[in-house]
């Protein structure tokens, strides 16, 4: 990650929305779909002392569009895995999870800096360390969607657009993006850079 890929990456952060307030900018449509997606997650007291246990702090900025019906089912289950260890605002050091969001639309530039495949695909969440040094980046799908797409796309049948997912995809799905943010946390956790730093 070079320079001017940092600088853009922490002045965009600055400008993202957490999640409530991006969804409310969503139509009353878009809203309910979300709405009724984020309503449906719900983390297993496992998934939810793993995500409390982070003790350092990941930064997710996350490329999205209120109109994606993939944003609609994988965001909300990112904003429960933050909302598992919420990092404060406030003050850069803290750990948790501090989650934000910004339509694609919005900021061709960003999404154009972080392409997968050659297209600005959506949900991208672009990981990052407490200072902004990029960590991971996982987009558009997550495995298990993209397993159930192909199965979906490639077979004899295809889902209608929007439709709920079925309750076990939806659930390998949420251990995907809990899988990401684990891995990106260790990563972090296990920094020489950050373990220097932290003296621990």
């Amino acid at each position: 990650m070079d320079m001017v890929q940092a600088s853009l990456l922490r002045s965009k952060f600055a400008f993202a929305l957490g999640y409530e307030r991006y969804v409310s900018g969503g139509t009353p449509d878009q809203v309910s779909r979300w709405g009724g997606n984020y309503a449906r997650i719900a983390l297993s007291p496992e998934q939810d002392d793993l995500v409390r246990s982070f003790t350092r702090r990941v930064n997710v900025l996350v490329i999205s569009g209120l109109w994606c019906g993939d944003c609609a089912q994988q965001c909300p289950m990112m904003a429960r895995i933050a909302q598992a260890n919420a990092a404060p605002v406030d003050d850069e050091r803290a750990a948790g999870i501090d989650l934000r969001f910004l339509d694609r639309d919005e900021h061709p530039d960003l999404a154009e800096a972080f392409k997968i495949c050659g297209g600005t695909r959506v949900p991208t969440a672009i990981s990052m360390a407490e200072d902004f040094e990029f960590v991971s980046m996982l987009g558009d799908k997550t495995l298990s969607r993209l397993r159930a797409k192909a199965a979906a796309s490639l077979g004899p049948a295809c889902p209608l657009p929007g439709a709920d997912l079925p309750e076990d995809e939806a659930r390998a799905t949420l251990a995907d993006w809990l899988n990401e943010f684990e891995r990106v946390h260790l990563l972090l956790r296990l920094s020489p850079r950050l373990r220097q730093k932290h003296q621990d």
